[in-house]
């Protein structure tokens, strides 16, 4: 959130997402946001999605965070580009990806708080340098260098909420290790609107735990070696005794860098996981008084990839050229098992379901970053990409032992992506920055071929989907003005061919599915992004921003009744403003307000969702030693405004306080005092 806040007095903060490279921010030709670690500590926010949906360009599908979502509802989307449960923006754990392989949706409580020193937003199209994934841009998690510390959290607060974090790390010559945990607890809150509650209903409960360990050793002065492996189980009630769902998730990541006098860098990552996710979906009566269940969904899945990229040494032609190029592949595989309770039970009736199938994909690109002088540079990248959806099959069993079988047919694509981006500073305050990009998102497993329910209403796969295609462009002001101000203004245009939708079907199909996935045509989403940071003095720190986006649908062949109908979950307008006091010595508290407006359930832009404002507080004060005490609230005033209305309306969270103590040892508190400009004695 503060893109020119510097990692030391007298630096500027160095990020690596939009070039893959390490750059100064304010070179960087790409619009990038960045939220720094004393954000990151000061933060009312639970978990890691709540904390990124500050940013008003960013935002997960719905408006229920992790805390109560569905896990296949934790979907990124970066400024309103088709927001759906499938994320359209690539997230990234120091340069590896972590987004679930069978539905492309994001596990942000499997990614803990306290090792992280920054999180990076790129809000635009990013397959030029990610492929598939990065169509609408790029969230990195960016952990802390290890060496010796100690930190801990621990809180309570109302909702039964329970909450504890510990990080270890230290440092033996040229070899550091660290050990992180983090655990969660909440009774949750009714979800489903008083008015439209029944006898079934209560309170959403959900818990996880993730820990993970990591090593780093500098084998030589030009050989670096990495490590991380982790563990994460979530379990959630949507409201209902048949509403729920678990998650069990092992990985590991890996990645060497070797730095060469003559040859430049080279960087080799890989990484792999192995999953579990499971649901049961439940049959309602109308009134809400009765239920039974419905369907059991099995999803095991396991994915492995890896990338290797060779940065060259800077080239002198004509201005300084530093060349990078790369090459990445990725192999994913899903079963979806369903377990089907038909409420009248006939021969034909359909008791068993379970299809499957593979995805390989994989690219290669190349990059000139060309600064011709230090006011004028340029970004130049071209990727291409192939991948292959294969072994898909779908197997049925009925009530009366009939078993039919169906093989889909392998399916082959490529897509060439280029981007070309500059950075012009005129003068020292004022910086210019305007990109072009293509970029594409190849269907998920999930997509092509698992089913599922939300309320009342049923979603059919589809193995017939195509990638989707976006063009786009951006073009941004950035000026740095007296008394510490900067303020930004960017502008975007998007047209997305053939969005992956959840579209209304003229006449259900024989199961009840009401809706199918479907290439739609084409959207267009453009708007504008505002942003200013003022530090009238070194205890102060105003931070406001506000996106604008209207995303409309302008072709949609066979549904013309979609076409100038907005894109469904995400509104026009959204805005923070969050004011911080920091004096260690007396209090840290940070007041902030988030607004969001009007918004859509559905394509057809019939049920409809207000807009509401909402203010968060914290508040720290040390203690003694390392120890600090502090209070975190969201939704101080208990506004109430819905987050769905899929067959059922339902709530976004309501007030929301903690209570807790916080341990950071002293190498942490002088390294963050360091980041803020005190002196360290």
């Amino acid at each position: 959130m503060s893109p020119s806040e510097p990692s030391a007095p007298g630096g500027t903060r160095t990020v690596v997402t939009a070039t893959r490279l390490p750059r100064p921010l304010r070179d960087v030709p790409a619009t990038t946001v960045v939220i720094p670690r004393d954000e990151i500590q000061r933060s009312p926010t639970l978990t890691q999605d709540a904390l990124v949906r500050t940013l008003p360009s960013a935002a997960t599908f719905r408006r229920t965070p992790s805390l109560v979502a569905d896990p296949t509802a934790q979907g990124l989307n970066l400024r309103g580009l088709a927001p759906s449960g499938v994320a359209r923006g690539l997230v990234l754990l120091d340069g590896l990806p972590v987004n679930d392989p069978y539905g492309g949706w994001v596990f942000w409580r499997a990614l803990p708080r306290l090792g992280l020193d920054r999180i990076e937003v790129v809000p635009t199209g990013g397959s030029a340098l990610y492929g598939s994934a990065a169509l609408g841009g790029v969230v990195q998690l960016i952990s802390q260098p290890i060496r010796g510390a100690i930190d801990a959290d621990l809180s309570v607060g109302n909702q039964g909420t329970g909450f504890f974090g510990a990080r270890i790390a230290d440092r033996w010559k040229r070899v550091g290790i660290s050990l992180e945990a983090e655990g969660l607890t909440s009774d949750g809150y009714r979800i489903v609107p008083e008015g439209q509650r029944g006898a079934i209903d209560g309170d959403t409960p959900s818990q996880h735990f993730t820990g993970q360990a990591r090593v780093e050793v500098r084998a030589t002065d030009d050989l670096f070696l990495s490590a991380r492996a982790g563990l994460f189980r979530e379990t959630q009630n949507g409201g209902t005794r048949y509403t729920v769902a678990r998650v069990d998730l092992a990985w590991f990541t890996g990645s060497a860098r070797l730095r060469t006098e003559d040859t430049g860098t080279f960087e080799l990552g890989l990484y792999g996981r192995t999953q579990d996710f499971a649901q049961d979906r439940a049959r309602v009566s109308a009134d809400r008084n009765t239920e039974s269940l419905s369907a059991h969904q099995d999803v095991p899945a396991n994915d492995q990839g890896g990338s290797l990229v060779w940065t060259g040494p800077d080239l002198t032609l004509s201005g300084t050229h530093v060349l990078a190029a790369g090459v990445d592949a990725r192999r994913a595989a899903g079963t979806a098992e369903e377990q089907l309770f038909p409420a009248t039970s006939t021969p034909t009736a359909l008791l068993a379901r379970t299809t499957r199938g593979t995805q390989l994909s994989g690219g290669l690109f190349v990059q000139d970053l060309y600064t011709v002088s230090p006011a004028l540079e340029f970004a130049g990248t071209l990727r291409w990409d192939l991948w292959r959806n294969q072994d898909g099959s779908r197997q049925e069993r009925r009530a009366d032992g009939d078993t039919t079988a169906t093989d889909f047919a392998p399916r082959t694509a490529s897509q060439l992506s280029p981007r070309l981006a500059a950075r012009l500073r005129p003068l020292d305050w004022l910086t210019l920055r305007a990109s072009v990009y293509r970029a594409f998102r190849a269907p998920t497993l999930n997509e092509l071929y698992r089913p599922f329910q939300v309320g009342t209403v049923l979603t059919a796969a589809n193995p017939d989907l195509g990638a989707e295609r976006l063009w786009g462009t951006e073009a941004g002001v950035e000026t740095v003005g007296p008394g510490g101000i900067t303020g930004r203004v960017t502008g975007f245009w998007n047209v997305l061919d053939a969005p992956v939708t959840n579209v209304t079907l003229a006449t259900p199909l024989p199961d009840g599915t009401t809706r199918q996935r479907q290439n739609l045509g084409q959207a267009r989403v453009r708007g504008v992004e505002l942003g200013t940071d003022w530090r009238p003095a070194r205890q102060w720190t105003l931070l406001a921003a506000y996106t604008f986006v209207n995303p409309v649908v302008t072709e949609a062949p066979g549904q013309p009744e979609l076409v100038g109908r907005q894109l469904p979950q995400d509104p026009r307008h959204r805005g923070s403003l969050s004011v911080t006091f920091d004096e260690p010595s007396l209090l840290t508290a940070t007041a902030q307000l988030r607004v969001v407006g009007p918004q859509y359930e559905d394509d057809l832009n019939t049920r409809g969702m207000g807009g509401a404002a909402i203010v968060d507080l914290f508040m720290c004060r040390h203690l003694f030693w390392y120890v600090s005490a502090f209070a975190a609230v969201e939704n101080l005033f208990d506004r109430s405004y819905l987050a769905g209305r899929a067959g059922v309306d339902t709530l976004a969270p309501p007030f929301q306080a903690r209570v807790g103590l916080r341990l950071r040892d002293g190498v942490n508190a002088r390294f963050s005092e360091a980041e803020r400009g005190v002196p360290v004695h």
